[in-house]
């Protein structure tokens, strides 16, 4: 008989920027909801939308951090840097008991997981911008500098990106298929965020889960039952409990 019981939770894009939103109170009711009913909780990049050092003292930095310290003491948590958190660290992850992952990441079971930014190799100019954040140098060097300054460094990368994502077209900032198709060999099945256009399909011989972003008013996450992948969508306005999420494929 197939399994029954969902074994893996994932989340990315999430974007938090304001500790108290409707953002926040969603992820943590969603968080207390299932970290009883699956084997592992994924957090795929992204879940903030600026993390400028393990030593951040700021609302939401404070606020995320207590939120995984509380919810890795019921289920194992897993978190991956996204292109807006690519500073996630050793020390976050020893003051909550998370567990940081290499992007990409392959399971056991061959699921392979990504934040999916480097995939999407027909922006060009970004896989510059990508290399160059992910270096330990320029991270080291980043990292020395204070808060302010890095928070300053921060919002102006934020403003840079919104400016040239509004004028580079549409389909270069997706997944480039053959560069897919080449990282994931060998694997059965692929989740990942990223490009905010969720989808659960046929892949080869498993599935393809994209996650979504919370905007919009809704909230996405997926989920692995034995072997089969799902997506489901939620309202953002209402408190999260889990027999109000619905499907969405």
């Amino acid at each position: 008989m197939p399994e029954t019981t969902p074994r893996r939770l994932f989340l990315a894009d999430l974007h938090l920027d304001a500790a108290g939103d409707a953002r926040c109170q969603r992820l943590a009711e969603l968080l207390v909801a299932w970290r009883h009913r699956v084997e592992g909780i994924y957090l795929l990049g992204d879940i903030t939308e600026l993390w400028i050092g393990d030593d951040d003292d700021g609302e939401v930095a404070c606020w995320f951090t207590a939120l995984l310290s509380d919810t890795t003491r019921h289920c194992p948590v897993y978190l991956m840097q996204g292109n807006r958190d690519f500073l996630y660290g050793k020390r976050l992850a020893e003051s909550t008991g998370v567990q940081l992952l290499a992007d990409p990441f392959l399971t056991a079971d061959g699921l392979l997981l990504s934040h999916g930014d480097a995939w999407c190799t027909d922006d060009v100019a970004y896989q510059q911008f990508r290399d160059t954040v992910r270096n330990s140098t320029w991270q080291t060097e980043i990292l020395s500098r204070p808060l302010e300054d890095r928070r300053q460094f921060g919002a102006a990368l934020r403003a840079e990106s919104r400016r040239t994502n509004a004028n580079k077209p549409a389909r270069i900032m997706d997944v480039n298929g053959e560069t897919l198709a080449a990282a994931a060999h060998g694997a059965t099945s692929v989740v990942h965020g990223h490009t905010h256009r969720p989808e659960c399909s046929p892949w080869h011989d498993g599935q393809r889960l994209v996650l979504g972003a919370w905007d919009n008013g809704v909230g996405w996450f997926g989920l692995q039952t034995g072997q089969r992948l799902s997506l489901h969508l939620f309202s953002l306005a209402r408190r999260y409990e889990s027999e109000t999420a619905h499907p969405g494929w």
